[in-house]
């Protein structure tokens, strides 16, 4: 939208109940508003909180204990014609670990290797590890509401008072409760599916596009939950994310796809975020700055004099507010 747009109408109002469409302003100015929930203009503020994109939401936390260490070694998978290499790496609790690549690089068969449904190539396999797994795609069979689903599959934590405070309630799950899970929409089972996945009890967590159908005010609420819920749980999540802004919000550390998609791709480590993210910007040639108001990614103009002045200077991550 940063990129393609000129103007910014911003919405607002009471789903399903009435919709409000404001002039138009700056692409700057519009989505900042958006984001801040106020509309200046106006002098009318359309939601309680404004979302902000501080990097290290947990940074005062960073000296928290991180107690265990897992590693996984290298390996290969071959699907097909597709045959894919995993550099080893490890990883501790309290940590997300975001995966980053094209479509058809693998990042979906790591996820499934780490969850111990796909077998490495070697004798070198992903140590047995306690996992709960969303997958890509949901598919609702459970032929009752909600809340049945959830007391059958999560009964303890589903009544736990922390758990509804920190993750049903933000997720506004309570809305849905009394109705057929398969008369859901893409949003709401994805909300219902992110969580089933935290309510298992785990180590490891695997989200596997945890924005796809959510509108945005919805994905930034979902990564919030999720970066709470996995640094106070002390857990590890490995997350695939399409959504840029949610990937850099919720992301530790990254490990980064190479290679040629459907064809023969590579699973660097796990690395830094501003690392991570350098290498991920320079293979697409798109440098991003961040907004000073609320720290936002926003990408640059092709060519444009930021654009220049940060491809030269290597840095095609800006985390001015690190």
């Amino acid at each position: 939208m940063d990129y393609l747009s000129d103007f910014i109408c911003v919405l607002y109002g009471v789903p399903g109940a009435y919709g409000v469409v404001t002039l138009p302003f700056s692409v700057r100015e519009g989505i900042n508003i958006f984001l801040d929930g106020h509309i200046p203009t106006e002098n009318l503020r359309f939601r309680e909180e404004s979302l902000q994109f501080k990097i290290a939401e947990t940074a005062d936390d960073l000296a928290a204990d991180k107690m265990r260490v897992y590693e996984y070694p290298t390996m290969t998978k071959t699907l097909g014609n597709f045959k894919l290499e995993i550099e080893g790496g490890e990883f501790t609790d309290s940590e997300i670990i975001v995966l980053l690549g094209q479509n058809g690089t693998g990042k979906t068969t790591f996820i499934r290797m780490l969850a111990g449904l796909l077998k490495s190539d070697s004798e070198d396999q992903v140590p047995e590890l306690h996992v709960s797994y969303k997958p890509q795609k949901i598919s609702p069979k459970f032929p009752n509401t909600v809340r049945m689903l959830l007391l059958k599959k999560i009964k303890s934590m589903f009544m736990h008072p922390q758990f509804q405070t920190d993750v049903v309630k933000p997720l506004n799950i309570d809305g849905i409760l009394d109705q057929s899970v398969q008369t859901l929409s893409g949003g709401e089972l994805q909300r219902v599916a992110i969580v089933l996945c935290l309510g298992q009890a785990a180590d490891i967590y695997l989200i596997d596009e945890p924005s796809a159908y959510l509108d945005s005010e919805q994905r930034i609420i979902a990564a919030k939950v999720i970066k709470r819920f996995i640094f106070h749980a002390k857990k590890t999540a490995f997350i695939v994310e399409h959504d840029f802004i949610m990937a850099t919000y919720l992301a530790d550390r990254v490990i980064v796809y190479d290679g040629k998609p459907s064809k023969h791709a590579y699973a660097n480590a796990p690395q830094s975020l501003l690392s991570g993210m350098n290498k991920f910007l320079k293979s697409l040639e798109i440098t991003f700055r961040r907004d000073p108001t609320n720290f936002r990614p926003r990408i640059n103009k092709a060519d444009s004099l930021k654009d220049k002045e940060q491809k030269l200077s290597g840095n095609y991550f800006f985390m001015e507010n690190s």
